[in-house]
Order: C-alpha cells, then sequence, then structure tokens
C-alpha cells in the first residue's frame, strides 16, 4: 500500500502580497527540497511530480518546477489542471501511479499564483479585437457557467444559509487558526523570509458587518481571498516506507466526482458520501475533516450535506483564514492531514468543490 511521507507547503499569501514577484516553480522548488529532506529519500529516486496548476499559461509547469528543483532531467513533470481540485487530484493520481507500480517514488500537489497570472484574451478570426476574460469557460452554456461567488449567493440563497451564519463561519476560521498558529510551523517551509499565513487575523462581527458585498450575502469577509502558496507531498511504495521506517498516511479511499455545473458548491457532498461508503467508514467516526472554504456558504452546504459533525471541520482553521492559491489548495488539506494525525486516530477526511461542479474527497489514515 503506497504511503505519504512528507508534507510541506509555503506559506499562504495573498495576491499582491510578498510572493508577487515568484512564479509558481518559484514557489514549488522549495517545498518540494523540504518533503525529500524530511522524508530521507535523493532526488534522483524520484520518478515523478505532478502538480496541480489551474491560471497559469500552460507550458507545462510541472516540467518547469522539477528542474528548478534539481530533480533529475528523467522527471517529465505531470501538469494537472482540476482548477481548486487539482492538489487533492494530484495526491489521487500519484498515489495511483504508485500503487500500479510505474513509481516508487512520485511528488505530487499543485502551486499557484494569483500574483502572476497571466492576462486572458479570447481570440476571433473575423478580425474583431480579442476579447479580455477573468474566468475560464466550465460548461458549453453560458447559463449554466455561473461566477464563482454568484453560484455562492445562489447557494445561500437555495438551502437557507443566512450572511450571519457565514460571517459566524468566517470568524471561527480566523479564531481557530490563530488558536493554533503553532501548529503551521511543522507544515511551512520558509519562502524568503515568509514562514506564517499571511492573512489570518482577529476578525469581528464589525469586520464583517462592513466588508465589501460581492454578490448577495457573499462578501469580502465570507469567501477567500485569492493569493499564492505551493504545497507538496512524497508518496512512496510500501517497500521504499519500510526501507526508510518511515511513518505517514495512507490513502483509505478517494474520489472525484461530477455534480450539477451551475451549483459546483454541492459537488463535494456526492464524493463524500462515495468514499464513506466504499470504506465502510461511518461519518460519526472520523477523527477531523478538512473542507475547503472557498465560500462559507459553500463550506457549510458540505459539512451539512455530508452531515458531518462542525468540532471536527476545520479545527485549526481553513481557507477564510488563509486564503485560495486554487490549484494547491486541495495539497493543503492534506499537507495539514498529515502533520494533524497521529497513529491510531480514526480516519480523517479531505474535501473540496471545483468549478464547474466537481468535487473531491479523500480517505486517510496515519500509520506507523
Amino acid at each position: 500500500m503506497p504511503r505519504i511521507i512528507a508534507a510541506r507547503r509555503t506559506a499562504v499569501v495573498p495576491k499582491g502580497g510578498k510572493f508577487a514577484l515568484l512564479e509558481p516553480h518559484e514557489l514549488a522548488s522549495p517545498v518540494i527540497h523540504a518533503c525529500l529532506a524530511d522524508a530521507g529519500i535523493a532526488a534522483h529516486e524520484v520518478g515523478e511530480l505532478i502538480l496541480s496548476n489551474a491560471l497559469g499559461g500552460g507550458g507545462n509547469p510541472a516540467r518547469i518546477a522539477a528542474l528548478a528543483a534539481g530533480l533529475p532531467e528523467h522527471v517529465a513533470g505531470l501538469s494537472i489542471d482540476r482548477q481548486c481540485a487539482g492538489g487533492l487530484d494530484a495526491i489521487l493520481l500519484g498515489h495511483a501511479m504508485v500503487q500500479a507500480g510505474h513509481h516508487e517514488v512520485v511528488i505530487a500537489g499543485g502551486a499557484e499564483s494569483y500574483s502572476r497570472r497571466p492576462l486572458r484574451s479570447r481570440t476571433f478570426a473575423d478580425g474583431r479585437p480579442p476579447e479580455p476574460y477573468s474566468q475560464a469557460r466550465f460548461t458549453p452554456w453560458p447559463d449554466r457557467d455561473p461566477d464563482m461567488a454568484e453560484a455562492a449567493a445562489e447557494l445561500s440563497r437555495k438551502i437557507g444559509i443566512t450572511r450571519a451564519e457565514q460571517d459566524a463561519w468566517a470568524q471561527r476560521s480566523h479564531a481557530l487558526a490563530l488558536s493554533h498558529a503553532a501548529c503551521r510551523v511543522r507544515e511551512i517551509t520558509p519562502v524568503g523570509d515568509v514562514s506564517e499565513d499571511a492573512f489570518t487575523r482577529n476578525l469581528t462581527s464589525r469586520h464583517c458587518e462592513r466588508a465589501r458585498v460581492v454578490s448577495g450575502d457573499i462578501t469580502a469577509a465570507n469567501m477567500a481571498v485569492a493569493a499564492d502558496a505551493a504545497a507538496f507531498v512524497v508518496i512512496v511504495s510500501d517497500q521504499m516506507a519500510k526501507r526508510l521506517n518511515a511513518r505517514g498516511l495512507t490513502l483509505i479511499e478517494g474520489a472525484t466526482l461530477g455534480a450539477a455545473p451551475d451549483q459546483p458548491g454541492l459537488a463535494p457532498i456526492s464524493a463524500i458520501k462515495h468514499v464513506l461508503k466504499r470504506a465502510d467508514v461511518d461519518h460519526k467516526i472520523l477523527a477531523r475533516a478538512e473542507v475547503m472554504e472557498a465560500f462559507a456558504a459553500q463550506a457549510l452546504a458540505c459539512i451539512r450535506g455530508a452531515h458531518l459533525p462542525d468540532e471536527i471541520v476545520n479545527p485549526a482553521g481553513g481557507a477564510l483564514a488563509q486564503g485560495h492559491p486554487v490549484g494547491a489548495s486541495g495539497a493543503i488539506l492534506v499537507v495539514r492531514l498529515f502533520h494533524a494525525l497521529r497513529t491510531g486516530d480514526a480516519p480523517a477526511l479531505a474535501a473540496i468543490a471545483a468549478a464547474g461542479g466537481i468535487g473531491s474527497a479523500a480517505l486517510f489514515e496515519a500509520i506507523e
């Protein structure tokens, strides 16, 4: 059974902050180095690097990151784009590669720079000037391809999640992140002089009341800020884990499923239920659940729809208190579980929604 034996991330820094001049591979490289050092694995032993990136300009950023990190030239690098779910999906794919015997060691995760993302424009054959756009298309139907904030606002209206509930969840996220700041030391690889998440603050009701409205009940306080970060894990075969005498996480079950494209916030519910059923695990026995908080409304909808106890969800805060580096966000959930779980704990869950109506979920447990 493959095992995750190392997991690291950068701090999460809002767009335009201290990572504003760094390209994705410059965020990824120090994290890859730290992961290999933690695992006790030499660079030449790595078979593949899988990197999720949603906002870049293409060109296989995984290959660039592999070369920048000093991995051997035989590591081709595999870039994937499943938007917000990509970081978790990269880990699921890496696990499958190792389990199938294709590689003994795979590094998987994501790197994203909102600050350095290229400008996008559509071109036309009839000579019209290029048309700039910020959000890519996720369905072939314009009327079922909503702006993400508008989709979250519609979700909150549809299932009755009030702004007060959303603001309260955002305040909870920041408060827990502040109280567990010391725990992040194990997760974060410093890049330059940045060694802690930059956005976490004492978010009060007054701040929430005064926050800029984005759409409906969605405000700047109850949605995650655009951010820059990288996060990776090292996945090895059982034989290599035994050789290294390494503890770590094992994947019990994972799934990525599509759902209604115009209600992306609900997509993780079916994925969560699928993995729990396949693993024969009751949601009531989960030790912990790391659920992506792109929007408080989306997180609350998933938590309630999957019947997760509030107290086990994001107990050290989530993306509302950190930010959302799209392609890296799913991997950050797994990094958090790696450092939080101890041998003997009940299984733990990671779950995330993605544009286009995609949900990814995975169950992990810690073993010696």
